[in-house]
């Protein structure tokens, strides 16, 4: 059995369709189906069943996702273990969407200058299904938001960067109160349900600002462009770089303390990964360093 189409088959469950898996493995849709049906034939049952554009697993396919996640593993395990390059290998490393473009590109570029013989995975994601994929052996580490709630005794958290919350208004609005545009202005909120949404309601709760909603939604980038549409304005964290081009908006500082939004690295004590894992970390605190200098 060709481990890659085992590859191909968890891709199409986790992207959904056989387009968006051939995106994501670079191979075209046809070779997808082919692969599928190639795996389905050796294993001798349907693990995809096709809905239109779309895919559904079958029951014998869901039994078989968690073993061929595992095997997977395996394999990526067993490349790092034959090779006598401790620096080299596959490190699988998650990372939520802001982290993505404003802080993981920067770590990266010195991870490949210092080891060039280095391969990453990256699963992007919420950070909490990365603390869970981190937690249950899927990814290495993951760049993520500090967790409300203890970690597992097999992980490790490290801070890496402080976010305070902003007021996010159009520029004109640049002479007013924070208070003042968050008590009157349509507000655009950062999703509830989200970890750092969570602090910018804690926030408008001790202030005892009761806002108008409008809009709520966990996309920074498309929260900034909104407030500068003139749809309202928004308690933020003040993400890192870049942000949307073009934009005429100021970040307010709020006149009440508050808890800041905190990004770090979570890692497992027990990857055998572990030394990929370390000067992840090293670059990771040089890259914020250079950045803060």
């Amino acid at each position: 059995m060709d481990t890659e189409f085992l590859r191909t088959f968890v891709a199409v469950v986790d992207q959904g369709s056989m387009a968006a898996a051939a995106r994501l493995l670079n191979i075209t849709p046809a070779a997808v189906a082919q692969q599928i049906h190639t795996l389905e034939r050796g294993i001798g049952t349907p693990l995809i069943a096709r809905v239109g554009r779309t895919v559904n697993i079958t029951e014998a396919g869901a039994r078989a996702l968690p073993r061929a996640r595992a095997l997977l593993r395996d394999v990526a395990d067993l490349r790092t273990v034959a090779k006598d390059d401790p620096s080299a290998g596959e490190l699988r490393l998650g990372a939520g969407t802001n982290a993505l473009t404003g802080m993981l590109p920067d770590i990266l570029a010195r991870m490949v200058g210092r080891f060039p013989g280095i391969q990453v995975f990256i699963k992007p994601g919420y950070s909490p299904e990365l603390h869970r994929a981190v937690d249950n052996g899927d990814l290495d580490a993951a760049v993520v938001l500090q967790a409300p709630f203890a970690l597992p005794k097999t992980c490790d958290w490290e801070l890496l960067r402080e976010e305070p919350l902003v007021v996010l208004a159009p520029a004109r609005m640049a002479d007013r109160d924070p208070h003042e545009l968050l008590a009157t202005e349509p507000l655009i909120r950062y999703d509830r349900s989200q970890w750092g949404g969570r602090q910018a309601d804690q926030y408008l709760r001790t202030a005892g600002i009761t806002p108008r909603e409008r809009f709520e939604l966990n996309a920074l980038n498309a929260i900034a462009v909104m407030v500068d549409r003139g749809l309202g304005v928004s308690l933020v964290p003040d993400w890192a770089r870049p942000w949307p081009e073009g934009l005429n908006l100021v970040r307010l500082p709020l006149p009440m303390p508050c808890e800041p939004r905190r990004i770090g690295v979570i890692w497992s004590r027990s990857t055998i990964r572990i030394r990929l894992v370390q000067a992840f970390l090293q670059e990771s605190r040089a890259a914020m360093a250079s950045s803060n200098a």
